[in-house]
């Protein structure tokens, strides 16, 4: 069992920055793939971007303005976002992987066994 805290949301102006954090319980939490995925209202969970163990991969709306980066030591996987814009505004949500590896199985949900409770991000115009 594999528990996920996000934290680090809140409400940011356009051009803002905010850092996500999702903290997982685990023993061999460095073999996991985690992923950042996103819900804003009345729209599917879509898939932000994710990190294996050697690599990220990332959705083309946030690529070049957000970076996930872990820290295996604190069980830790981050998501700067920078240059936020309001479309970014959603619940963002972790998702941990202990059954596929590499970066093949990050963007689909289907692919992720463990959910965080999310966090919402607003970005003001």
């Amino acid at each position: 069992q594999v528990q996920l805290v996000e934290s680090g949301g809140g409400l940011v102006q356009a051009g803002d920055s905010l850092r996500l954090s999702c903290a997982a319980s685990g023993r061999t939490f460095s073999n996991y793939n985690m992923g950042w995925f996103r819900q804003a209202p009345g729209k599917e969970r879509e898939f932000v971007g994710g990190i294996s163990v050697g690599a990220t991969n990332y959705a083309d709306s946030v690529k070049g303005r957000f970076t996930i980066s872990r820290d295996n030591a604190k069980n830790t996987v981050y998501l700067q976002m920078n240059s936020l814009q309001p479309e970014d505004t959603a619940v963002y949500y972790c998702a941990a992987s202990t059954s596929y590896r590499g970066t093949y199985y990050l963007r689909e949900k289907r692919f992720f066994d463990y959910w965080g409770q999310g966090t919402q991000v607003t970005v003001s115009s």
